[in-house]
């Protein structure tokens, strides 16, 4: 199979440059795997706590009535280490996340965990989760900002008691533990910009709901700072404009033949985008010992859609498995045969990256240098902080 995209022409160096950097990433993914499954590692920090929605959910929507589920075959076909409610092929960026910072093993769902998990860390996140409590309604039940945090408190209360009830050692513990907040994405995409279900895009202008979602935001990450997290990854939304899903839509609507992407959606996210980076200023400005940093999803998969070859991607306009335009009208189904070479394509359904890229994206937050990529450091740096 050639490496250049379908319809273009690569040079030979040009091809031999991308076959090396796709053995690279191929060889990372498998090297991380295996230094993961050996347990050699100790983890950088005492635990991670995972918050936000199917990009990262591992498992706690499985038994709840919602279409937001992941329980299925063929989600998580290449994922080799026990079960699984992942939105993807295998590996979520978390989870590749956990075995960069040296954790044994998987951070484990909320739902499933047992009092013995809690010191490494838990994992809140749930399908169709949004920063509003409404978002995410039209597909079933699922646990919003509000009620992860609430889990949060709940499992800070445990820890305390695990430290025999002296909350000055459970909260420096907690202090040393690191954060990961993904949400947003659906508060576009399954909210505002499905005005036959909700009513906030003709009631606000995209400024106004983004102001609204940072207000929601920033009072949520109060009280988990209150509650001892000082280590805080605030992930950005990325181009969710140009998803499987997104184009698919636009296919018949778009006036741009050279750009398919759903850019009404890309600029309003931008638009919050830009006030959580504001946000992240303000807090380590004002709150003593915080230290939260920005992940530029939206360039991150700017720079990776924009140089899929590169990265070894031939396919990033649909998703691995899926059905209709794009494949992308309808999400994976049970049972259904997904593609056959899944490291070639960026995206596993109709809204969620495959392994392949949820590896290069945990990489780029773990160790990236740049700035417009992870701001003010990454997450290797702020372990060691």
């Amino acid at each position: 199979m050639s490496i250049c995209p379908p319809y273009s022409k690569c040079s030979p160096m040009k091809t031999m440059l991308a076959q090396f950097i796709l053995a690279l990433n191929l060889l990372q993914a498998i090297t991380s795997r295996a230094w993961f499954l050996s347990g050699q590692a100790q983890p950088q920090v005492p635990c991670l706590f995972i918050f936000g929605d199917s990009l990262v959910d591992n498992g706690n929507n499985n038994n709840i009535l919602t279409l937001a589920r992941a329980n299925y075959r063929p989600y998580g076909i290449d994922f080799t280490e026990g079960s699984s409610g992942r939105f993807t092929n295998g590996r979520t960026t978390v989870d590749v996340l956990a075995q960069l910072l040296g954790f044994r093993s998987f951070i484990p769902p909320y739902a499933a965990a047992q009092r013995s998990d809690i010191s490494k860390g838990l994992n809140f996140a749930s399908g169709a989760a949004g920063i509003r409590d409404e978002t995410g309604n039209n597909l079933g039940d699922h646990y919003p900002l509000a009620q992860q945090v609430n889990h949060f408190r709940d499992t800070a209360t445990m820890m305390t008691r695990m430290f025999r009830g002296n909350t000055t050692r459970a909260t420096e513990y907690l202090g040393k533990c690191i954060y990961y907040m993904g949400l947003g994405s659906n508060d576009y995409l399954n909210n505002y910009f499905m005005p036959t279900m909700y009513s906030t895009s003709r009631e606000y202008s995209p400024s106004t709901y983004s102001a609204l979602l940072l207000q929601d935001y920033s009072r949520q990450l109060s009280e988990m700072y209150d509650l001892g997290a000082r280590k805080m990854v605030i992930v950005g939304v990325g181009q969710i404009g140009c998803i499987p899903y997104e184009l698919a839509r636009n296919n018949n609507n778009r006036s741009n033949k050279k750009d398919p992407c759903n850019e009404e959606i890309n600029k309003a996210v931008s638009i919050f985008n830009t006030g959580l980076l504001r946000m992240v200023n303000r807090f380590n400005a004002q709150l003593p010992n915080a230290k939260f940093i920005y992940l530029n999803t939206f360039e991150s998969s700017k720079d990776v859609a924009s140089n899929a070859t590169a990265y070894g991607f031939n396919v990033v306009d649909k998703g691995c498995c899926g059905v209709g335009r794009n494949n992308g009208q309808i999400t994976c189904l049970p049972f259904q045969t997904p593609c056959e070479d899944r490291s070639r394509y960026l995206f596993w359904d109709a809204f969620h990256p495959t392994e392949v890229a949820n590896v290069i994206y945990a990489r780029k937050a773990y160790d990236s240098s740049s700035t417009s990529e992870v701001y003010p450091m990454n997450i290797r740096r702020l372990a060691m902080a």
